[in-house]
């Protein structure tokens, strides 16, 4: 599978806010956008005004580089959201988004960044209801749980302590004690990033 292989920093810088792809990192005065608040390249400190589509892309592309998805795997999200009726279209990606087992993960305080929960799901440090599951993608659903296997509860713990504190979202429900995360309920709007403007995302995808 396809993989990202450059400066994740750059990522940020481009897209002109923090996607906290590198955890601790992130939250320190190394962060790659503290120290250059511009986007990357020679053009990056004198950008034109963006049009009406690029904004659009631009806002997808946030969205998809912060939960750590290829094009193609996002546009499927897109499409089954838009398959189903029962809540708005954006609202629905940003679940089937957020209910993913690394994002999970991620926002339980296990780990400090999406890609490492990716990379230690696939090395099988994780279970989904006492079952090792491998796959990050997995989608959870409430009252689901999500634990760690016992030889590699020690490897957790050590993150955990060097993890930047971190307040679970009110959906989960977190036992860093037993390093546990159970869905309560799939997240509602106001649980999701509040700067993320989904309307955008729709617009691009009905072009």
């Amino acid at each position: 599978m396809a993989r990202y292989t450059d400066s994740v920093c750059r990522l940020c810088r481009n897209e002109g806010t923090k996607l906290f792809l590198k955890g601790s990192r992130c939250y320190s005065t190394k962060c790659g956008i503290e120290r250059r608040r511009y986007g990357p390249g020679q053009h990056g400190q004198t950008r034109k005004k963006q049009s009406e589509f690029a904004v659009q892309l631009r806002e997808k592309q946030k969205v998809r580089l912060t939960y750590g998805m290829l094009e193609r795997q996002f546009a499927l999200y897109m499409h089954d959201a838009n398959k189903q009726k029962k809540v708005p279209t954006g609202l629905k990606l940003l679940q089937l988004c957020e209910t993913r087992l690394d994002s999970i993960i991620y926002r339980s305080g296990l780990v400090p960044s999406r890609a490492q929960a990716r990379q230690l799901i696939q090395h099988g440090h994780f279970l989904v209801n006492g079952k090792k599951t491998a796959i990050p993608s997995f989608s959870l659903k409430a009252n689901q749980v999500v634990g760690v296997k016992e030889g590699s509860k020690q490897l957790i713990k050590d993150l955990i302590s060097n993890n930047p504190a971190s307040v679970p979202p009110n959906w989960l429900k977190v036992d860093l004690e037993n390093l546990t995360a159970t869905i309560v309920n799939l997240p509602a709007r106001e649980d999701i990033d509040a700067t993320i403007k989904e309307p955008l995302i729709v617009e691009y995808y009905s072009r």
